[in-house]
């Protein structure tokens, strides 16, 4: 199995996706392609030991920056790394495509190049959250800010398959983000989805509402890429907030630091818990393809849990499900 690896994207780059793919190449039974600038990819390359016919190096010269207009950038830069990572993908040089980077440049690269199943209307971006009651998905997170009743049910279906071949959910509990649980609630979107959720192959329990989120209650949390990604962000910024306020609260004086002493294994396992670098990336559930949308400031630790990801993905032939069961 080849994973591959936009080695120019993200904060962190090249740095972070390089030493993620050196430990994945000794640890995993995977290889390896790293796509970048070539000297530069090199010459971080070369700080490490690792087992050379597991990692390769594809040249790319160009970057596509988090600043550039993504549909123009992927038109026009033909040897951008996540361009270059796409082509290899779709051309059959690798199993599934990772990136830290540019996330509308991925998100057309997936679309444009690797290609939606057939079936698919639109592909969405799946994004897994940290909750009281371990991870859950948030789909769609920001790929389709317009969407139509159909698409939240596809959205759906995707999601219920991945959460059943990743993690090993029987039947993944899906709901609908809406204002209220009742089924006349909600914009014109959410009230023409409900019945159709509600006759979907899917364990459609009705709709749930922001407070569920982070409960856990629904293990697939359909919304459209607007509703998600403003979601995302406040419980990415809420999980800055509570870490700061905690630190600040056992820090204060002696008599709080003496106190933290006896709490801090279970400090140490709620900010495991809360921390997105143990879940990888967001799949564009929908592509032909594997491909994953790494956090832009993952570290090493966050990338090689990505490679895991790709690696299950690849593994569990989530692609072939979704095919056979989108038409439904």
């Amino acid at each position: 199995m080849k994973i591959i690896i936009d080695a120019m994207g993200g904060d962190h780059a090249p740095e972070a996706p390089i030493e993620a793919a050196v430990k994945a190449a000794k640890e995993l039974d995977v290889n390896i392609a790293l796509v970048g600038r070539d000297e530069v990819v090199r010459a971080e390359l070369a700080k490490y030991k690792y087992p050379s016919d597991k990692i390769e190096v594809v040249n790319a010269g160009e970057v596509i920056t988090n600043h550039e207009e993504p549909a123009k950038a992927v038109k026009s830069k033909k040897n951008a790394s996540v361009v270059v990572a796409a082509n290899m993908l779709k051309n059959g040089e690798g199993d599934a495509m990772l990136s830290m980077g540019n996330t509308g440049a991925l998100l057309v690269s997936g679309l444009l190049i690797v290609g939606r199943i057939k079936g698919v209307l639109r592909p969405a971006l799946a994004t897994l959250l940290p909750t009281a009651q371990g991870a859950k998905m948030l789909i769609d997170a920001g790929a389709n800010t317009n969407c139509r009743p159909e698409n939240l049910v596809q959205f759906g279906i995707m999601g219920s398959i991945y959460m059943n071949k990743i993690f090993g959910i029987a039947e993944p509990k899906v709901g609908l983000m809406s204002n209220g649980e009742e089924e006349g609630k909600g914009d014109d979107l959410t009230k023409s989805t409900y019945p159709r959720m509600k006759n979907a192959p899917f364990n459609f329990i009705g709709n749930i509402e922001g407070r569920d989120v982070m409960e856990g209650n629904a293990d697939v949390m359909v919304c459209d890429g607007f509703v998600g990604n403003v979601i995302l962000k406040t419980v990415e910024g809420m999980g800055g907030v509570v870490g700061k306020k905690v630190k600040g609260i056992f820090t204060k004086n002696l008599f709080t630091k003496m106190g933290a002493v006896f709490v801090l294994k279970s400090l140490d396992e709620f900010k495991q818990a809360m921390d997105y670098r143990e879940y990888g990336g967001a799949p564009l559930l929908g592509t032909k393809k594997p491909v994953i949308k790494g956090h832009g400031s993952s570290d090493a630790k966050a990338v090689y849990s990505a490679i895991i990801q790709a690696k299950k993905f690849v593994e569990t032939d989530i692609i072939n499900e979704i095919s056979a069961n989108i038409g439904r």
